[in-house]
């Protein structure tokens, strides 16, 4: 489909074209990238339990941090009460008497989580107070099990320090970080599980056949309740407020499909079945529980667009009430206080990043508190739909469209999104990359490939052993409707995604030469068998489910598969230009499935192009690094494909950027047993 004329013509005929089309509709302007990337001016807002507070992330000193203030003073009387300047805290919460705030950070992207806690009273003018790490161990991957409801002082922790692969439980005391051994982890739990006393009722556990079983805990022993197969899925959800029954989740049984919702009784181990989705579309979404009443309020359920079934008709009304006055947006109530008196909602949509209003149940009121990117000219920006195509076999592949505002809807360049995971999905919903990239000009389409989750057990297991084979299909052939449809320009395609995505855009650019004109892979594996020798020892648990839906390295059949399935095998057939992008402290697609690419390319003359930040792991957590990547990203595809691009950027980021690009002569591979 493509010449190196083509390459090189693109950008100058784009130009043309666009001018043209500002003469007819309107174009939006270039939207700086830091409207889209930098950090939120607020986000993560949370109500304390009891009502006195809303805490805050915000940038103190350059890096994000927790910020709080009472709840009636403006947010500009807010004092930073943690002071991380290495890494941004990405979340938090607080203890559940307001005593503590809690957040969990690991080293420079390592994924080795410590808890640090944090007495918000300490906060003065001038004065932060000083981030306790309660766990306070290297190396060691700390799990949050089980937050205490009785003692607010307690939670409940899984550590690895003795066995990297499986976590023994712990109970942590948050003012004192004195840690009490509860049990020895020496029969391969995956998660502890607690009732609304704080009483270990049950255990999942991961067998070495993979067979996945879920265990009641008994003071004189252990029984099986349940158990389900490698392509199947359970799991429990919450106990009811007797805690003799629980809700579980599950799709095992040959007849089933989709997730549903059951109750099993923990004494007998019999369920029965509660819900299921009423459209007969979606797998088990969620269900919201009030912590105050123990009763359910609703569920829900995603498809394209999600759904609520209300099961509480005083939240249904407050609900309902809530969304009359923020329009067609989308909505979500969360944190609320321990007495459900306050609640924050979130009002989104496909154009609008969100805004965060209080909403006071007492008296039915509703008053807006901020939003995280109040510089986002909505108007500005492209809507998301839904869209079906068939698949090389037929198969219907449900994809998400974003068109660019003020392009038109033909001969447009397009930039194919796979998701991560794989066994993930995309939502409908605020994105800022494909609204980024529409408002450079670019068709985004995120297709939800088989293997994606959330459509049933079918189209999930559909994906078994596809890498790069029909799941390609399902990416390849939106390509193609979006060219029967003629929305797309077949010699102006790229494709970029992390993680699996970037896998998707190594294997686009491999495998189906002719389709993209150039790709961006972000933390994407070059080489299974590479990629599956390295995992991390906890996640020990998932190997045999990685190697039914892929292949065992293992065995000759399982390698001759990987290789025929890893882009690094088929490095000869690229043509199109690549950027790699990789975070040199990722645990789980380590550096080497970077490098290798890397070095397969230059070796045989082809150009690439390759940025390492030292700092980072899986993605990347710092702003700086991530403005520096797209800046770099948005010059390489308007240069091959031809979109706009912001050409000023920055001291801080020009000099990021050129701190982790990599001269690609100096890549060498470290070796690894395979």
């Amino acid at each position: 489909m493509k010449t190196l004329l083509v390459f090189l013509t693109i950008p100058l005929l784009w130009v043309l074209f666009a001018c043209d089309m500002q003469e007819t509709e309107a174009v939006p302007p270039l939207i700086d990238r830091e409207v889209f990337f930098d950090d939120p001016v607020i986000a993560g807002g949370q109500i304390s339990p009891d009502g006195a507070y809303i805490s805050f992330l915000k940038p103190y000193e350059g890096t994000r941090n927790i910020w709080v203030k009472t709840l009636e003073a403006p947010f500009e009387e807010a004092l930073p009460v943690s002071n991380e300047t290495a890494r941004p805290i990405s979340g938090y919460f607080w203890s559940r008497d307001g005593q503590y705030l809690l957040y969990v950070m690991d080293q420079l992207g390592d994924e080795n989580f410590n808890i640090y806690a944090i007495d918000p009273k300490e906060a003065a003018e001038g004065v932060v107070p000083e981030a306790r790490n309660i766990t306070n161990m290297e190396g060691v991957r700390v799990q949050i099990f089980h937050i205490s409801k009785i003692d607010p002082d307690l939670m409940f922790v899984g550590l690895n320090n003795r066995d990297r692969a499986w976590h023994d439980l712990y109970s942590l005391k948050i003012s004192t970080g004195e840690l009490t051994l509860i049990r020895e982890n020496t029969n391969r739990y995956t998660s502890w599980i607690f009732d609304h006393e704080d009483q270990l009722r049950m255990a999942s556990r991961s067998t070495p056949d993979g067979t996945s079983e879920l265990w009641r805990m008994d003071p004189d022993g252990e029984t099986l309740l349940y158990s389900w197969g490698v392509l199947e899925t359970a799991y429990p959800y919450e106990f009811t407020a007797d805690n003799q029954h629980f809700y579980l989740v599950s799709n095992v049984g040959e007849d089933v499909n989709l997730t549903q919702l059951y109750l099993m009784d923990i004494a007998t181990g019999e369920k029965t079945l509660v819900e299921s989705d009423p459209e007969n579309k979606a797998d088990f979404g969620g269900m919201m529980i009030s912590d105050k009443t123990l009763k359910v309020l609703f569920t829900s359920y995603n498809d394209v667009r999600n759904r609520r079934y209300f099961k509480d008709e005083a939240f249904e009304r407050q609900f309902n009430e809530v969304k009359d006055q923020l329009g067609d947006n989308e909505i979500s109530f969360y944190s609320p206080t321990l007495d459900e008196r306050y609640w924050l909602v979130s009002s989104y949509s496909d154009i609008d990043p969100g805004s965060v209003y209080l909403y006071d149940s007492e008296s039915d009121t509703l008053a807006f508190q901020y939003r995280p990117r109040p510089a986002l000219p909505s108007d500005s920006l492209s809507h998301m739909t839904s869209i079906t195509y068939p698949s090389s076999d037929g198969m219907e592949i449900q994809a998400f469209l974003t068109m660019p505002k003020g392009f038109g809807d033909k001969n447009l360049p397009v930039v194919v999104m796979p998701h991560g995971g794989p066994w993930a999905r995309d939502y409908w919903g605020y994105n800022s990359y494909a609204q980024f990239l529409a408002n450079r000009g670019y068709a985004v389409l995120q297709p939800n490939f088989r293997g994606s989750t959330g459509f049933g057990k079918t189209f999930l297991n559909a994906g078994n052993r596809q890498w790069g084979l029909l799941m390609q299909d399902d990416i390849t052939w939106g390509v193609k409707h979006l060219i029967e449809q003629g929305i797309a320009d077949e010699e102006r395609v790229a494709i970029f995604g992390g993680s699996y995505g970037g896998y998707a855009t190594l294997a686009g650019l491999a495998f189906t030469p002719d389709v993209y004109a150039a790709g961006v892979s972000f933390v994407g594996p070059s080489n299974l068998i590479t990629l599956l020798n390295s995992v991390p020892a906890y996640w020990e648990a998932m190997r045999i489910t990685l190697h039914t839906r892929m292949a065992d390295p293992s065995d000759a059949e399982g390698e001759e598969w990987l290789k025929s399935q890893s882009p690094l095998f088929s490095a000869d057939s690229i043509a199109a230009p690549l950027m790699v992008v990789q975070g040199k402290n990722d645990p789980r697609v380590i550096e080497r499935e970077s490098d290798q690419i890397v070095v397969a390319l230059r070796d045989r003359g082809f150009p690439v192009e390759y940025l390492n930040a030292p700092d980072e792991g899986h993605g990347f957590a710092r702003p700086v690094n991530n403005m520096a990547f797209v800046a770099a990203m948005e010059k390489f595809l308007a240069t091959h494909i031809g979109g706009r691009y912001q050409e000023s950027m920055s001291e801080e980021v020009a000099k990021r950027l050129s701190e982790i690009s990599v001269n690609v002569d100096t890549v060498s591979v470290a070796m690894l047993e395979e």
